[in-house]
């Protein structure tokens, strides 16, 4: 696995040295475990954005994203109306692409469904955390997101396939993939350590 070295002289992830703003994402937020509900939600948005595409396009959008859609609070972006959909149409900050706009404000509502039903995004999506991880950065989908894929999509959202659903996993720290010899790998086994998984 590449290793990639930084201003710092520490060896991070190979895939940090593809742009400059890789890197506090990556030493700041990527695997990381979080518990926070509107950060779990935005970051399944932001994947569900990223399918086709690559995720430096939506990382230098994120501002703009957060902007439309009202930094991704639950209980607002499922009150969105056919009014925002076309006003975000009409963002050039972001990716315009109605199907994953209106997957957004569906998967909202499917989150307020999820909350009444688990108590939280996170009590519901930690269920699936990876308790045998294969070697980092060395899949791109995993036993545990082939199932919450499932899961979800039966509970009906949208743009949550198995790839997706697992850099999410990857991204939020229910997998630590950072590279054996990566410096934040450590960090995050601590974090998940100390995390209390939500109940």
């Amino acid at each position: 696995m590449s290793l990639f070295e930084g201003p710092d002289g520490q060896k991070r992830c190979g895939w940090c040295a593809g742009a400059a703003e890789f890197v506090p994402y990556h030493d700041h937020e990527w695997g990381f475990p979080v518990s926070d509900d509107r950060r779990l939600f935005e970051k399944l948005s932001l994947e569900g954005f990223q399918s086709g595409l690559s995720w430096r396009t939506i990382l230098n959008k994120r501002e703009a994203f957060r902007a439309g859609f009202a930094n991704f609070e639950i209980d607002a972006v499922a009150a969105f109306t056919q009014a925002d959909v076309d006003r975000l149409l009409a963002d050039k900050g972001i990716v315009r692409h109605r199907g994953k706009i209106e997957a957004v404000i569906n998967n909202a509502a499917r989150a307020q469904d999820l909350i009444a039903e688990a108590g939280s995004i996170a009590a519901f999506v930690w269920r699936y955390e990876a308790q045998a991880p294969a070697p980092p950065q060395s899949q791109s989908t995993s036993p545990e997101s082939e199932a919450l894929s499932k899961a979800l999509k039966k509970r009906g959202w949208r743009f949550v396939g198995p790839t997706t659903v697992f850099a999410f996993m990857q991204a939020m720290g229910l997998v630590n993939d950072h590279a054996e010899e990566c410096v934040s790998r450590a960090k995050a086994a601590e974090m998940r350590e100390g995390f209390n998984v939500p109940k």
